[in-house]
């Protein structure tokens, strides 16, 4: 799978996991020089609080356009630093 915005690949992995929908890519997979910390969070029932990332692309940002749960609820041990995308990122095989 890949994550991809702008025409750059932001993520790219064959082990990411999914839940309700959305592929969660390891942390590894990621290319860190286009996320930039958010102050958004957000808190899911079972899942828990959720950290944002906005998304820096040659001269181009997406606010908050993913996102990882860096200490989830026991139910989403298995995503802890997962990174999903969404707002126009395109995930595809």
């Amino acid at each position: 799978m890949k994550a991809i915005w702008n025409g750059v690949v932001i993520a790219e992995s064959d082990q990411t996991i999914v839940v309700e929908g959305n592929y969660y890519f390891p942390p590894d997979s990621v290319k860190r020089d286009y996320l930039r910390e958010s102050s958004t969070h957000t808190v899911c029932s079972w899942k828990g609080t959720a950290s944002y990332y906005t998304l820096e692309v040659d001269g181009k940002t997406n606010t908050d356009a993913a996102w990882y749960y860096p200490d989830p609820k026991p139910a989403a041990a298995n995503i802890k630093n997962h990174v999903a995308f969404w707002r126009g990122v395109q995930v595809q095989a």
